[in-house]
């Protein structure tokens, strides 16, 4: 029978934590068979520091009926009744029977995912003194990982402590973990940054890679801290070892930000080719990349094959940017058309503006006019004289010399247009005079 019920309890309980920034699994066992065996191992090797009381066999058949109720029967309502019975004549038992009392209390209530008790039992444990060492260091780290789980971070530090305090050897990386998460938590990035460090150079001088949740941490810590060296470094390393789409993408963000726009450059279009610019913000962003260090024509490609498999909506600012770049590639062919697809989503008329200076740059004199009447009529314009002044132009190419002249008039009422329209209308006043010179001879 009790070998039956030793075998039960030699059933771990496992917690583990997660956060918006970061997640570290981490095991804690927590069992009576456990204990016991530590308590044996603590006898024989530590007698002269601590004496441990004996758990005696009617205590532990107690707690064991316990634990079967809530594990074969389910009857959770029926095992704190027994562990109740229990407490009840804690008066008559010794230290360490009764922190495996509350060791049983915090077990069953946390697999009854009641968190609050469960913290409330496992603190109970560790007030009773003496029991053996390894089972207060096992108790103190469940009890540091479940205050974390709660979002008790000061307290989470403070059992992180205590168990440092037990330590005889050196700190194991996932404690140090643990209390980076803490102090991350708590908004002490400076201690944060320090313990993350610490456990992933530990980590590292074992020949053993990083978890990848140390690394975000660790990353998330340095932005924080406002370091983006540093969180560039990180993201370098988290690309050589996991080599995953986001961590290049936001390896050239880093770049961006730090005004290494080569750099930047090189990563995404790396990404690129391994096929990581996937979703439209990326593509977009590397489509201004090209723009910004003058190469529009690959941007515009890139661009156009997006809204072609649908990775890219064609909206207003997605048709204009790709306008722009075509037309900054000097492709006005390509440039036209997309930009008169996006001045017709325009509310304002400054698109019909810039295609109307681009038509008449193309010597298509009539759209150019339509383009500006377009532009006047949506208004709304940085710079109004401009339009007219463009029309002017586009008259005078089409010889209707009075009609330039009244645009170039609206032209000049304009101070940003003021001084190119009175040069224009000197030009084309004169060129009326001939052509009219010219026309009065021919009718004479």
């Amino acid at each position: 029978m009790m070998k039956k019920q030793t075998n039960t309890l030699l059933r771990a309980l496992a917690f583990a934590f997660a956060s918006a920034t970061v997640s570290v699994p981490t095991m804690l066992v927590a069992t009576s068979a456990i204990a016991q065996e530590e308590a044996q191992e603590q006898k024989a090797s530590d007698k002269k520091t601590r004496r441990v009381p004996t758990l005696r066999g009617k205590v532990y058949e107690q707690l064991a009926r316990a634990q079967t109720a809530a594990d074969e029967a389910g009857n959770i309502e029926e095992a704190i009744a027994i562990l109740k019975e229990v407490e009840d004549k804690s008066s008559s038992m010794n230290a360490y029977e009764k922190a495996m009392m509350y060791n049983f209390f915090g077990f069953i209530y946390y697999n009854n995912e009641d968190y609050d008790k469960a913290l409330a039992s496992f603190a109970k444990v560790v007030e009773q003194q003496p029991i053996p060492e390894k089972f207060e260091m096992t108790t103190l780290f469940s009890l540091a990982q479940l205050n974390l789980m709660q979002g008790n971070y000061a307290d989470t530090i403070t059992y992180l402590e205590r168990w440092e305090s037990l330590n005889t050897g050196p700190i194991p990386p996932k404690n140090k973990v643990i209390k980076a998460q803490a102090y991350y938590q708590n908004k002490q990035y400076a201690e944060a940054a320090d313990w993350i460090t610490q456990a992933i150079h530990d980590h590292e001088e074992e020949g053993m890679i990083p978890d990848e949740g140390w690394l975000i941490l660790q990353r998330a810590v340095f932005y924080e801290l406002k370091q983006p060296e540093k969180v560039k470094d990180v993201l370098i390393k988290m690309v050589k070892l996991f080599d995953e789409p986001k961590y290049w993408i936001q390896l050239a963000g880093m770049y961006g930000e730090l005004g290494e726009e080569r750099k930047q450059l090189a990563i995404m279009e790396t990404a690129y080719q391994r096929g990581f610019v996937e979703t439209s913000a990326d593509i977009f962003n590397m489509a201004q990349l090209y723009y910004y260090h003058r190469v529009p024509y690959k941007g515009a490609k890139l661009m156009e094959q997006a809204m072609k498999d649908g990775a890219l909506e064609k909206n207003l600012r997605n048709l204009k940017f790709l306008g722009q770049s075509w037309s900054l590639a000097k492709e006005q062919d390509k440039a036209i058309p997309v930009m008169m697809e996006a001045a017709a989503l325009s509310e304002d008329g400054e698109l019909d503006a810039q295609l109307a200076q681009i038509l008449l740059n193309e010597e298509r004199f009539d759209d150019a006019i339509a383009a500006v009447d377009r532009a006047v009529e949506k208004g709304e314009l940085r710079n109004p004289g401009l339009v007219y002044l463009i029309k002017g132009m586009a008259l005078y190419n089409k010889k209707q010399y009075a009609l330039a002249l009244d645009q170039l008039a609206e032209a000049e009422k304009h101070q940003k247009s003021r001084a190119m329209a009175q040069q224009w209308m000197q030009f084309v006043q004169g060129e009326k005079r001939q052509a009219d010179a010219i026309a009065q001879e021919l009718g004479s």
